[in-house]
């Protein structure tokens, strides 16, 4: 009998890295471990898993490499990313562990490749961006733009419903950037606009309307790097209920103003008035990526894929390329040595068995021969 594959989570207690671990219990050969700061809760996460994963209590600020030498593979799903210290990578090069995390920092993943020359000297894969973005996203793009001679426009979203859960990390990540000069690609160019503006409303294929901002991502990088739309690469997020969406909106404005340097100091007490408002909204998320441009024959084409996650399932999104490459380690498929950005590393194919499972509806849906005209063009500071 081979020796189990040996998988740690840290973060193994919140809102991602609970829902890793719960799927990556099922995975044939997987020995999981759950580590975190409080192991009261970690306790409660294992409990409800069969096998019994174990845990250990880890600040993941203060990693040792010897915390990560038993493992075949350290996971990051703690969080927030936004100004977070590289002592897991550090422990992971140190103990020559493999490491994948589920990045959504922009100025982390845009400095993760300062890691390449030392993991290759190590022999340790490391990857950054295991997650919705810029996992899930490239392999939707690379699917519904394959063959195409050139693209114009990308614009992708993300729309949680408003009972969806929510951590001290996501909000902390948010409040990071909102008020704050965001760089984009629009019109053909790089501008600033302020974090969470350009606030307008979405149109989301079985779901309605939804409110959306501008939000401050490795993807507005990565998608200008890999596809080189001519005209715009965006990114929009955005909370179901307009009095929370609006209100951070109206929120942002001291920082906007430079009388506050940042809205994060506030982000425990923005997280207990939004759990005020759970009772209301639904607990349907989405996920949308849309495309325009030029398919194989020169035809103006626009291609939209459209994800549906009901009854809280959208929290699972987010881990399922973690998912994926926990399998790929384990079956000998792991990247080179070096530091890598999960931007097309993973395939659709490798996502859609999991949704289906899960009950997470997709949608890909083209028309050829429209009119190529820019997307709509939204306000620039809303």
């Amino acid at each position: 009998m081979s020796d189990p594959f040996r998988v740690l989570i840290i973060g193994g207690s919140g809102v991602f890295g609970s829902r890793l671990a719960r799927l990556a219990a099922d995975e044939p050969g997987v020995e999981l471990t759950l580590a975190g700061r409080t192991v009261a809760k970690l306790e409660a996460v294992a409990a409800g898993l069969a096998p019994r994963p174990a845990v250990l209590q880890l600040d993941r600020n203060a990693v040792d490499p010897k915390h990560l030498a038993p493992f075949d593979l350290v996971i990051d799903a703690a969080g927030p990313f936004q100004a977070s210290q590289a002592q897991v990578i550090v422990a992971a090069l140190a103990s020559k562990t493999p490491y994948v995390d589920l990045a959504d920092g922009r100025q982390f993943v845009a400095d993760f490749p300062a890691f390449d020359d030392a993991a290759k000297r190590c022999g340790v894969s490391l990857v950054t961006g295991a997650s919705s973005i810029p996992a899930l996203s490239h392999a939707v793009l690379d699917r519904m733009t394959s063959g195409w001679r050139g693209i114009d426009d990308i614009r992708i979203g993300i729309y949680p419903g408003n009972r969806a859960p929510r951590g001290l990390s996501v909000v902390e990540a948010i409040l990071s950037y909102v008020g704050k000069p965001v760089r984009v690609f629009r019109e053909g160019g790089w501008q600033e606009v302020p974090g969470w503006g350009m606030t307008h409303r979405e149109e989301i294929v079985g779901i309605g309307r939804r409110w959306a901002s501008v939000c401050d991502t490795p993807e507005q990088d990565l998608l200008v790097r890999r596809y080189r739309p001519r005209r715009s690469a965006e990114f929009f997020a955005g909370l179901e209920l307009g009095i929370l969406h609006c209100g951070l909106a109206l929120c942002a404005q001291p920082v906007r103003l430079g009388w506050l340097a940042s809205l994060r100091p506030f982000a425990k007490a923005m997280l207990a008035v939004s759990r005020l408002f759970l009772p209301f909204g639904s607990d349907k998320g989405a996920m949308t990526v849309l495309a325009r441009g030029e398919d194989g024959a020169g035809r103006p084409i626009e291609a939209r894929w459209t994800l549906r996650a009901d009854a809280n399932r959208g929290p699972n999104v987010p881990v399922l390329a973690a998912l994926a490459m926990i399998r790929r380690f384990r079956d000998g498929w792991a990247p080179e040595p070096g530091a890598h950005v999960c931007a097309g590393m993973l395939g659709l194919h490798e996502f859609e068995a999991d949704m289906a499972k899960l009950g997470i509806v997709h949608t890909l849906e083209e028309v050829h021969g429209c009119a190529s005209e820019a997307l709509t063009p939204l306000a620039k500071a809303a």
